[in-house]
């Protein structure tokens, strides 16, 4: 497939971009040849091929949930450097 001048000023009016004429002629030449391939692996024969997700066959690994013991409210706020002794105090972020 070929990909024209007026071509890639289009996309790159589209994208805001600004191209030299040379800048241009390689955009084009560099589009054809990436369209040309994509049209090789058009011809490829994928239909013994399943559809992926993710090209490795890779499997999530979780741990299961349980409830684990955890330290009292007393505990926690004893580490606390200020606290109004319910709550833990820090400064202000504004």
């Amino acid at each position: 497939m070929s990909v024209s001048i007026e071509d890639v000023r289009y996309v790159a009016r589209l994208a805001r971009l600004s191209f030299s004429p040379e800048e241009e002629e390689a955009m084009a030449r560099d589009l054809s040849r990436v369209l040309d391939y994509m049209q090789k692996l058009n011809e490829l024969d994928t239909t013994d091929v399943p559809p992926m997700a993710h090209v490795l066959d890779r499997v999530d690994v979780f741990r299961a949930d349980r409830q684990e013991s955890r330290i009292s409210h007393q505990d926690a706020l004893k580490n606390a450097p200020d606290h109004d002794g319910s709550h833990f105090r820090v400064p202000k972020v504004i």
